[in-house]
């Protein structure tokens, strides 16, 4: 099966149909792994696009803290102010979407986690002894996650104590070019759809075949300015809007 992945879209339906239209047709199902709302300015239509499509979805922090689930303290100003106005602009039927989806999830040789396997909600797995303890919360071959907005792999090597090593992604205009998975464990996040926090401002997702057990990292480019004028008439604030730009 080929499978669009892609995590923390964030209201950002800009970006997500970029990447759906980069994808062009080039997978079965989508595995998203959550955050579908927050930051941006378009939560309802995020949740009606990704509907459209034969998938599978977690609910992220941000998700969770629009429902009322996750206490906001822990947030930032500025993500504080897009959960509070996101909770009056999402209709009845994004709540009652957002509701039904689970943080944690295993669908064959994969484990699916927002955050971790050891927290699913809120744990940034972003070097690798936070990755190496990771490992020991989940039992197949391979773990994918989002929430970090930063695209990686970490790889596990065994041999009377665990090495995990870092891989960056490999970016390739040639499906030739795809990361074949194993034998070693991984746990790898595509990145940001909406919301990239590794200096580069473009969509990130990845495509991955269960039958050739390959994964392909992928980014694409998309009309930032347009989301910033809608988060600008909405009133969010100018550092959420500027960091689009910039991938941070």
């Amino acid at each position: 099966m080929r499978i669009l992945i892609i995590s923390d879209i964030h209201a950002n339906l800009t970006a997500f149909k970029a990447v759906l239209d980069h994808a062009d047709g080039r997978w079965d199902t989508i595995w998203f792994l959550g955050d579908l709302v927050g930051y941006g300015p378009d939560p309802n239509e995020c949740a009606q696009e990704l509907q459209k499509y034969s998938h599978i979805a977690l609910s992220g922090n941000h998700d969770k803290a629009v429902l009322g689930e996750l206490d906001i303290k822990s947030f930032n100003r500025e993500a504080k102010y897009a959960i509070t106005w996101t909770q009056e602009a999402i209709s009845s039927e994004t709540r009652a979407y957002l509701q039904s989806l689970p943080s944690k999830q295993v669908e064959g040789d994969f484990t699916l986690a927002h955050a971790s396997p050891r927290y699913p909600v809120w744990e940034y797995i972003l070097d690798p002894l936070t990755a190496s303890e990771n490992f020991n919360w989940f039992e197949t071959p391979f773990c994918l996650v989002g929430h970090t907005h930063v695209p990686v792999i970490f790889e596990e090597h065994l041999n009377g104590f665990r090495r995990v090593n870092v891989r960056p992604p490999i970016y390739s205009n040639s499906s030739r070019d795809a990361l074949p998975l194993g034998p070693e464990r991984l746990i790898i996040n595509p990145g940001s759809v909406g919301q990239p926090r590794d200096s580069d401002p473009r969509a990130a997702y990845a495509l991955l075949d269960t039958e050739a057990m390959t994964w392909f990292y992928q980014r694409v480019p998309y009309p930032v300015r347009d989301v910033q004028e809608r988060m600008e008439k909405y009133g969010m604030p100018k550092r959420l809007v500027n960091r689009l730009a910039y991938g941070v």
